[in-house]
């Protein structure tokens, strides 16, 4: 028998033993769950009985932001059919009264869950999923884009280097994401230019997100000397890329050496203080603030883990490799459930929309987590697109035996993805663009030319 035959059935014996002897899997079973289910009731708002209550309006919208189709025609068709089967009257597959319900449900609803999703995770994760028994959170921005309204840019204005019409609003994202689950604990969004659009402003509004005892990863975006100063006042540990104005000036001569290319250094406190600072926390941040700078893996590394002996060289280059999966989890919430491009037309619609897009995620985390703690492997090994596929069919098959929820795990640990330490791939696209040109001029004043002149020669 070749070894991953055997290995599938190890993994499928255990899997059903543990779940027919244990029913420790029942408490990660969400959406049917009586803590979830509470959990929602609680943050119900008051309506009277529709066509779409607040429940099913949340699941169809869930279901939206899962589907590749992901038009309110679509969706509303698929509620139309279900109740057809079911037996039930006969409703309109316009899609006015879902868009009015959408608009019903509460933003802090759909937050909240999503928040609420991470706790249920984080909270009971086992502590070999840790780096050291220490919880790693990993941060990290990404940029979507909105629909091209006048609501949607003002709030979230396009590029100035863009023509009006021609553009499209932008959104910043940061997300704070555990590494051993791959949950987003917290999400804070703003414009991508203005006062407060960095990331490291976006950040700062979610520290109360960090516990005691955490290790932030990051780019170089974060290793500023007040983050730094934050982050050791919560009792948490950072390590980040050195910050590009510092990146030159680095001289590991100085200091005290605790190795080749690493030591620790003393940095004193900016003599400016930022406009985002009150006088109060200036005159209380320290002085002066104690680093460990490393050259690792082609970067320089800055990182509050002062003692070489209890953290060598070695193990902050390896942890810090792991920063590359929140690159992964981004891609797998803008391209794979297709965030990267939100389809509401106000600001209000569109972050509830975002927060959709993040709570639907956390569920698929959720049974990877599931599949992975009783499978005896970590969460980020079954394949994301594999379980969102897997999770799509359980749905639209309209059956929830508890007794066949272990098969679900079993499919979803059988396909995992492979190692692959150091791959580079180029950022291009082999496959050619279709031969239309950019948009110019604003669409109106396009098609207006149109009309008079027709379409040019070679589009015809």
């Amino acid at each position: 028998m070749h070894p991953d035959q055997r290995a599938c059935i190890h993994q499928q014996k255990g899997i059903t033993t543990y779940t027919t002897a244990s029913d420790s899997y029942a408490f990660f079973s969400l959406l049917t769950g009586p803590e979830f289910l509470n959990q929602v009731e609680s943050l119900l708002p008051e309506h009277r009985e529709r066509l779409f209550p607040p429940t099913e309006t949340l699941s169809m919208f869930l279901a939206q932001a899962m589907s590749a189709d992901r038009s309110c025609q679509n969706i509303v068709d698929a509620a139309a059919v279900k109740r057809l089967m079911g037996e039930l009257p006969i409703c309109s597959t316009h899609t006015g009264a879902y868009c009015r319900a959408r608009k019903r449900l509460p933003l802090d609803m759909v937050s909240t869950l999503a928040r609420y999703t991470r706790r249920m995770m984080t909270e009971h994760t086992p502590d070999s999923w840790h780096w050291r028994g220490r919880p790693v959170r990993l941060v990290d921005g990404a940029i979507v884009t909105l629909p091209d309204t006048e609501e949607n840019q003002t709030v979230y204005p396009q590029p100035r280097s863009q023509q009006p019409g021609l553009g499209f609003p932008l959104c910043r994202v940061v997300g704070i994401v555990c590494l051993a689950s791959g949950a987003v604990l917290d999400a804070a969004l703003g414009p991508c230019r203005g006062k407060g659009s960095d990331e490291q402003s976006l950040l700062r509004a979610m520290l109360s997100t960090l516990d005691a005892g955490d290790l932030l990863l990051g780019d170089a975006f974060y290793a500023t000397y007040f983050l730094l100063c934050a982050l050791q006042a919560k009792g948490v540990d950072g390590v980040f890329e050195q910050y590009g104005s510092r990146r030159g000036s680095t001289d590991f001569r100085q200091g005290e050496r605790l190795g080749p290319r690493d030591h620790l250094i003393e940095i004193d406190k900016p003599k400016v203080k930022p406009a985002w600072m009150s006088q109060a926390e200036y005159d209380q941040t320290p002085d002066r603030l104690k680093v460990r700078e490393l050259r690792a893996g082609g970067k320089i590394l800055v990182t509050t883990l002062l003692c070489s002996k209890s953290t060598s060289k070695a193990a902050l280059k390896a942890l810090y490799r792991n920063r590359w999966q929140v690159e992964l989890d981004i891609r797998n919430i803008k391209t794979t459930l297709g965030m990267e491009t939100l389809s509401c037309c106000t600001p209000e619609m569109a972050k509830k929309e975002l927060w959709v897009y993040l709570l639907a995620y956390n569920l698929i985390r959720l049974r990877l987590a599931q599949a992975a703690l009783l499978a005896d492997i970590i969460p980020r090994q079954p394949s994301f697109k594999h379980t969102l596929q897997l999770w799509i069919v359980w749905q639209k098959s309209g059956r929830y035996d508890i007794d066949k929820i272990d098969g679900l795990f079993i499919l979803i640990a059988q396909q995992q993805v492979g190692k692959q330490p150091g791959r580079m791939e180029p950022r291009a696209i082999k496959r050619r663009p279709k031969p239309f040109p950019l948009l110019t001029k604003p669409r109106a004043i396009t098609r207006e030319n149109i009309r008079k002149n027709g379409y040019p020669e070679k589009f015809k």
